[in-house]
This record gives C-alpha cells, sequence and structure tokens, in this order.
C-alpha cells in the first residue's frame, strides 16, 4: 500500500498498526478517536498543527525500516 497525504488515518492504521506510534509520537494523541479514522494524514495533521509532510516522510520511513 502507498501511503499518501490523503490516506485516511483509519487505513493507514489498518494496513499497519506501527504507523500509530509513528503518528504519537508526531503529537497526534487523537489516534484511536472514532472521528480521525475517516480524516485523511494531511487533514488531521492541519487540525494538530503538524507538518503533513514531514509527518509522511517518518511513516515512509519507518515502513521502509520494519
Amino acid at each position: 500500500m502507498e501511503i499518501t497525504k490523503q490516506t485516511t488515518m483509519g487505513d493507514m492504521i489498518e494496513y499497519d498498526r506501527g504507523i500509530a506510534v509513528v503518528l504519537m509520537e508526531a503529537g497526534m494523541h487523537c489516534v484511536g478517536c472514532p472521528a480521525s479514522i475517516g480524516e485523511s494524514l494531511e487533514e488531521a495533521c492541519q487540525v494538530h498543527g503538524l507538518d503533513s509532510d514531514k509527518v509522511l516522510k517518518n511513516i515512509q520511513d519507518y515502513l521502509a525500516n520494519k
């Protein structure tokens, strides 16, 4: 699966639960919130004031190194 900024939070976590740890380390502590499941990575980052490009790179690095 290719993870992009348009990938929903639910799809990412379903694909690999370890992504939840990456998101929490970035400051996104609502990963399990039902409202966040349908949000895209980009939308969730905007809500939390995070740089979606940086978070996406962290996710891609995690997937490449697991």
